[in-house]
């Protein structure tokens, strides 16, 4: 069978946080905002398979409950990669409607239909579960699906969907209360990707949970090194310094976010932390030294 290309949904349904954090924060670990994942290789037109998936995800873009009933029929009727592909189409519709269970359990069956030697299409497939289980409020059934996902890209050595998998596994973990188990996917993320700020993001937020400051502000910190610009780096910069006691650092984070994307969501969320902790407190001026009298000694 020839390698089959994979497309990546664009976006997830967010899962509400637990044990949320001091001072309302958004809880980034298991409450990130939808990122963009890579969707591999583009569509090769060379056989009729390929045509049929490129077709059904046309029509997605313009209709997705048709592309879902589409793949559907193809899938009822399809063998071997055929099959794959009907349900590699089906998931991604699915995705687009909200149906997480159809997406799951799509994708899921895309992998464990993928030959066993295409480990890299096999993870790829099951990492899409496993986010499909987590946006469906299923993060015990995202578990094991995202530890097949990181094996199966272990195996196939790719770096990229190791990394994929990683932090989704730890997001799953945490928003089970596994926090402990959390930190070991994302310590893989951190040293396949040192220059992903995501990943260290993640890994700071779920140290400072762990009321391991230290550690967090040194995560944070390479976070920062990294996208300086990133709002949500920002307040959890911001949440870490205020809890360390540094309170002019966390006013100076929490600016700087309201500074660079003064119209999003980060910022009002970085004015509401900045309301909490009031005005600045006035500093006593300076007393005024009192004039010489002349003729007296300095």
């Amino acid at each position: 069978m020839p390698s089959l290309t994979i497309l990546l949904p664009l976006a997830l349904m967010q899962i509400n946080p637990s044990n949320a954090a001091p001072l309302g924060t958004p809880d980034e670990l298991i409450n990130r905002p939808p990122r963009p994942i890579d969707p591999g290789a583009p569509v090769e037109l060379t056989d009729p398979n390929a045509r049929w998936l490129a077709g059904c995800l046309e029509q997605l873009e313009t209709d997705a409950s048709r592309a879902h009933s589409q793949a559907q029929i193809k899938r009822a009727t399809a063998l071997g990669e055929e099959r794959v592909i009907a349900n590699h189409c089906l998931g991604l519709a699915a995705t687009q409607l909200g149906l997480w269970t159809d997406a799951e359990n799509a994708f899921l069956e895309a992998r464990n239909e993928t030959p066993e030697d295409q480990q890299r299409v096999r993870a790829r497939f099951g990492a899409m579960a496993g986010n499909a289980a987590m946006a469906g409020g299923n993060p015990s059934g995202a578990v094991p699906l995202l530890e097949k996902a990181l094996a199966d890209a272990s195996a196939a050595a790719s770096a990229p969907l190791q990394v994929i998998a990683a932090m989704d596994l730890a997001r799953a973990l945490v928003a089970l209360g596994r926090l402990e188990r959390g930190l070991a996917p994302l310590e893989t993320a951190t040293g396949l990707a040192p220059d992903e700020s995501e990943a260290w993001l993640l890994k700071a937020t779920l140290l400072r949970r762990l009321d391991r400051l230290g550690d967090a502000q040194a995560a944070i910190e390479r976070a920062v090194a990294i996208s300086p610009q990133d709002s949500e780096i920002g307040l959890e910069a911001g949440v870490i310094a205020i809890l360390g006691g540094r309170e002019d650092a966390a006013r100076s984070s929490w600016q700087s976010v309201i500074e660079v994307q003064p119209d999003s969501l980060a910022a009002e969320t970085a004015r509401g932390y900045l309301a909490q902790l009031g005005a600045v407190p006035d500093t006593p001026p300076e007393p005024t030294p009192e004039p010489a009298i002349e003729g007296s000694q300095p």
